[in-house]
Order: structure tokens, then C-alpha cells, then sequence
């Protein structure tokens, strides 16, 4: 026993130092305790209520312990056993009864927020609806109302429910985007979710599969812009503008021959893997290559477009984007499209 006891006095400040480190290995963009959205902000009032019925209960119990401890602990020279007192039926009644009364405290507003987050707005003329589809590794848009279908970026206009459609095409994904919402599923087998929620402020919030889907899980991510409602226009009919292919015709060909096969550019090509359309204009590149030379893990788009083409699977082992040079394509002309595809941006 007291071999173990040494070994637990030596493993708590470990343990302890270890549990500071990894607090501080968190990301802002992803934390719930940032909430940009009415979502987002009931479920901080849920943690807030949890954490204050824990310390209550926390304080009630030490200081009933402390108590204890202290009454009835043992005299100098006390030889004889205490009296012993068992089965007081008005104190099991008690702590039977507190815990269930707690536990209703925090049931009612948790099961109203839970209900009130799958709100169907799907029939509301005044939201937007998004048809969500998880692939493994990256996430798809469509905006139904607007003939409209992008990747990765999903932009909304602030104030208003943004009504989803969640589908996958592969695996179980969960969508999550901490700063306005809860986590909610994209489900195999034809089964479609829906809920909604809203940004109240214009900015960039960063989003995550929340389900492990497979070797790449960690850099399933996506980026909510909330702009205001006329930029939210604007982008729309951007979104709508015919294809700006390459202005050199062989790479223009080499491009229709080879990425319009399974990508896309405004009305050019098939939408089988995420639309290009302005990807020029988008926060990063296969969702994790952040397209900023001046954050410390950013870089130029271009540069991070000929990462991305060069080499996809040292990107995100277990994506099903083919490497172009197995394709035939040269190094050239890999640089090229890079070069293109970073110019090509929205107005």
C-alpha cells in the first residue's frame, strides 16, 4: 500500500503538468466557449448551468466531509469502536431526492435546446438552404434556390437561419462548426438530417468532421464566411458566371482533358469532386493549406495549390484525388494549372 501511495505522489505533478500542457493545445477557432450564433451561445449556457450545479454539489460535498472529519474524529487516547449509526431512512430519502431535482434542473433546458437545434426550417421562405454532402475528405454545398454548388467555403449572409440538408456519399461525417452550432451527423444508407443555425456577426469560422471517417479525419475541415446579405448577393451571381478557362489553348485542353473529368468551373466539367469555381478567392486549399503568406502556417495560394497537385496523398493520406503525373501531366504543366487555378478569384 505504501509502495503505491509513493508511486501516486509521483505520477499526480506529472499528470498535473502534462493536463496544462494539452489545455493549452486547443485551437480559438474551435472552441464552444467563443459562440458567434444563437446556437452556439445556448449551448455555452448549458456547459455554464452544468458547471454550476458540479461546484455546488462539489462545495456541499467537501464542506459536509470537512465537517465529519473534524467532529468526529478520533480523541487523544481514544481506544473504544464509536458507536455505530446505519440506515437513517430521512438522509437516504434526502440524497436521493436532491441529485433527482438537480438532474431535472439541467434536463428541461438541455432537452428543449436539443429540440430547439433540429428546428426544420426547410418551409421558411426567408432561409437559406444548403443540401450538405460529406465526402471523405472534404464537404460539399448546394444551394438549391440559387443553382448554386460550391466546396470547402460556405458562405452565408449574417442574420439569417441557414436551413441544412446533411447527406454523406461515402462514410459516417459529422458537420460542426463550434462557434455557431452543435455537431450533427451525415448518415449512410439514404438517411438525411436536417437543423439550422445563423451567424449574427460577419466573419470566417472554422469548421470540422467531428466523427473519425478515416485516415485523413484530422483535416476534414471547411470555413463558414458570414458576409453581410448584399456581398452574399454579389458572391451568388459571381458563382453564376460563365467558365474562365485558360488562356493558353494547349493548357486549356490539357485542363478540359483532365481536371473537368471529375471537377468543375462554372458551367464547365462534372461535379464529381469540389467545385473550382473561384477557388482562387477561397481561405485555404484541401481545407488545411492556409492561403495567407503572413500567418506562420500559411503560405501563397499558388504555393499551396503545387503542394496540393504535386503530391495529394502526402496532403491527406487516403483522399481519392489521383496524383496528376500518373495522370501524364508534366511537371510544367502541373505548375500551370496551380497558376491558373490561384488566379482564378470571384469579384
Amino acid at each position: 500500500m505504501m509502495k503505491t501511495w509513493q508511486a501516486v505522489k509521483r505520477l499526480l505533478p506529472m499528470m498535473s503538468v502534462f493536463a496544462l500542457i494539452l489545455a493549452g493545445c486547443g485551437r480559438e477557432d474551435l472552441s464552444v466557449l467563443r459562440p458567434q450564433g444563437p446556437v452556439a451561445e445556448s449551448s455555452l449556457g448549458l456547459i455554464k448551468l452544468s458547471i454550476m450545479i458540479m461546484i455546488v454539489v462539489l462545495l456541499i460535498v467537501f464542506a459536509i466531509a470537512a465537517y465529519v472529519m473534524i467532529k468526529f474524529r478520533r480523541k487523544p487516547n481514544q481506544t473504544e469502536i464509536p458507536e455505530q449509526v446505519e440506515g437513517n431512512f430521512k438522509l437516504e430519502i434526502l440524497w436521493t431526492v436532491i441529485p433527482l431535482i438537480l438532474v431535472v434542473v439541467l434536463a428541461i433546458p438541455t432537452v428543449k435546446q436539443v429540440f430547439a437545434a433540429g428546428n426544420d426550417h426547410s418551409n421558411d421562405k426567408n432561409a437559406i438552404k444548403v443540401k450538405v454532402t460529406g465526402h471523405q475528405y472534404w464537404w460539399e454545398f448546394e444551394y438549391g434556390d440559387y443553382g448554386v454548388i460550391t466546396a470547402q467555403d460556405l458562405v452565408i449572409p449574417t442574420g439569417k437561419d441557414i436551413a441544412f440538408e446533411l447527406i454523406t456519399k461515402d462514410v459516417l461525417h459529422s458537420f460542426w462548426v463550434p462557434s455557431l452550432s452543435g455537431k450533427i451527423d451525415t448518415n449512410p444508407a439514404g438517411t438525411i438530417n436536417r437543423f439550422s443555425f445563423s451567424a449574427q456577426k460577419e466573419g470566417v469560422y472554422r469548421g470540422k468532421c467531428a466523427e473519425l471517417c478515416g485516415p485523413s479525419h484530422g483535416f476534414m475541415e471547411f470555413k463558414v464566411k458570414a458576409v453581410s446579405n448584399e456581398e452574399f448577393e454579389k458572391w451568388i451571381e459571381s458563382r453564376k458566371a460563365p467558365a474562365v478557362l485558360p488562356e493558353d489553348p494547349a493548357l486549356a485542353k490539357t485542363f478540359k482533358d483532365q481536371c473537368l473529368q471529375c471537377h468543375a468551373v462554372g458551367d464547365q466539367g462534372i461535379a464529381n469532386a469540389p467545385d473550382l469555381t473561384g477557388i482562387g478567392s477561397r481561405e485555404a486549399i484541401a481545407g488545411i493549406l492556409i492561403n495567407d503568406d503572413t500567418r506562420e502556417d500559411g503560405a501563397p495560394i499558388e504555393e499551396n495549390l503545387k503542394t496540393w497537385l504535386h503530391d495529394p496523398q502526402s496532403v491527406k493520406p487516403g483522399n481519392l484525388m489521383p496524383n496528376p503525373k500518373d495522370l501524364g501531366l508534366s511537371d510544367v504543366e502541373i505548375d500551370s494549372i496551380a497558376e491558373y487555378l490561384a488566379n482564378y478569384k470571384l469579384d
